[in-house]
């Protein structure tokens, strides 16, 4: 094997390994969903898996495509009507367990999105962890990828944003 065909297939595997924080937090199945174009709003999810015999804490994120990005999950009001608060004080990663970001959970709001997201696009997002410091991860656009089991597409209320798209 030549040294070009050597150097794409280790470029492959790379690529297709999950994001590592150092020998910490790993990042896995990362996808990113929009609900319109310029300034509306998208989410971000992913697994977040914790190898070490440490508890992490997922305490931010950051990105270029949007305003403002949050940690955010889902409470039922005394309505019973599910909506969408800040969490804050971030999620925590226990030792050799993980945290699930996915639809009608916990997960990473993007408000005021400074671009279009189209499927197929990629968008940068840093997390920040109190131990693992900053993981960059790569997260591809599908908006047409179906809600998992946890995430029914759930509809949900955000102050004066619209509700998620149901599928």
């Amino acid at each position: 094997m030549n040294s070009f065909k050597m150097l794409c297939a280790a470029a492959a595997v790379i690529f297709a390994l999950p994001a590592f924080a150092n020998d910490g937090v790993q990042v896995s199945d990362p996808y990113a969903r929009s609900m319109g174009g310029i300034g509306a709003s998208g989410a971000i999810f992913m697994q977040i898996a914790n190898p070490t015999d440490t508890d992490d804490r997922l305490v931010s994120a950051a990105s270029d495509v949007a305003d403002k990005v949050g940690l955010h999950t889902h409470v039922a009001g005394a309505d019973g009507v599910m909506q969408m608060v800040e969490v804050s004080e971030g999620f925590p990663v226990p030792a050799q367990q993980g945290h699930s970001l996915q639809r009608g959970g916990d997960h990473i709001m993007l408000m005021g999105l400074t671009r279009a997201l189209k499927d197929g696009d990629m968008i940068t997002v840093t997390l920040t962890f109190e131990k693992a410091g900053e993981v960059v991860v790569e997260v591809p656009v599908d908006n047409a990828r179906k809600p998992d089991a946890m995430g029914m597409g759930m509809g949900h209320k955000h102050g004066n944003m619209p509700a998620a798209p149901s599928n």
